[in-house]
């Protein structure tokens, strides 16, 4: 029998804030990452820079993992250009290996309003 890997994803720094009474700091995410990254989780998703100063802190200062280090984000806002949204920016513009994005629009949308490079 062929023995198959599974990969880890973890998405505590950002799912975990989200929960009421949870308000990490940027020494909180450090730690918890590194946590993480000893349990031997693949991917740890740093959260979602340009959304709050504490994770575009956190991107900022990235820390050193074996583990994939991974942003979240979406696609531009509803009446901003891809190039004048800031948020949309701050995600491109991240120190991360890998990023998941959320899209919000039909492939049409996405094909006329955000080039990737």
């Amino acid at each position: 029998m062929k023995r198959e890997r599974i990969y880890l994803y973890d998405t505590t720094l950002r799912d975990g804030q989200q929960t009421q009474g949870v308000n990490f700091t940027v020494d909180n995410k450090i730690h918890i990452s590194k946590a993480l990254d000893e349990l031997g989780i693949d991917y740890v998703e740093g959260g979602w820079p340009g959304a709050n100063p504490t994770d575009s802190d956190f991107f900022d200062t990235k820390p050193k993992l074996k583990a994939t280090f991974t942003a979240f984000g979406m696609t531009k806002r509803s009446g901003k250009s891809a190039e004048n949204d800031e948020v949309l920016s701050a995600v491109l513009n991240a120190i991360h290996q890998v990023f998941v994005w959320l899209g919000k629009h039909t492939i049409f949308m996405l094909q006329k309003h955000l080039v990737l490079h």
